[in-house]
């Protein structure tokens, strides 16, 4: 079971890079700018990798039958990670389906547009960041990752962290020029 949901998860995680791809070259084309200092690369690196951890961990515990000592059932954990991931996966939907064209793997910042703040925005500045660590943290208690799941959380966390800072202040800047 553990490989099924990672062939899922890494599924729709290649399905939102293929519209991510698409929108940064529509962005692109619009005059939208990358700022300097993201983390993207060592971003699309680690993300994928977060979850292929997990997953190969809740192989193993699944095969050797050692579930770190929990009192909750395999069964139990399956349906509460799955619950968190699928819950997660709707608020980044909704992000996504509320930034439009504008939604991308980069920071990628357009001229003269005013900020988006309906949908999710209207009550969280990054939802789909939330949204990331809601997947990351379901997918952990989903798989039994113990181990691999709080260092994703804290690694995938502070390369967030960074992010975060690079895209407010491009957007602080975009806001001052236009």
């Amino acid at each position: 079971m553990p490989l099924f949901l990672l062939s899922v998860i890494l599924g729709l995680m290649l399905a939102e890079a293929r519209v991510a791809r698409r929108n940064d070259t529509q962005l692109r084309a619009r005059g939208a700018v990358e700022p300097a200092g993201d983390v993207y690369r060592a971003m699309s690196v680690l993300y994928p990798a977060c979850f292929v951890a997990m997953g190969l961990e809740g192989y193993w515990r699944a095969r050797t039958g050692r579930f770190g000592g929990t009192v909750l059932l395999p069964q139990a954990l399956l349906l509460s990670g799955g619950l968190l991931f699928v819950a997660s996966k709707a608020l980044k939907y909704w992000a996504i389906r509320t930034l439009g064209d504008r939604w991308s793997f980069r920071v990628l910042v357009l001229p003269r547009v005013t900020l988006i703040t309906g949908g999710p925005y209207r009550y969280v500045a990054h939802p789909n960041y939330v949204a990331v660590v809601g997947e990351l943290a379901g997918t952990a208690i989903m798989m039994s990752a113990w181990v691999s799941g709080p260092i994703a959380l804290v690694t995938f966390g502070a390369a967030l962290w960074m992010r975060i800072r690079v895209e407010e202040r491009a957007l602080r800047q975009s806001r001052l020029t236009t």
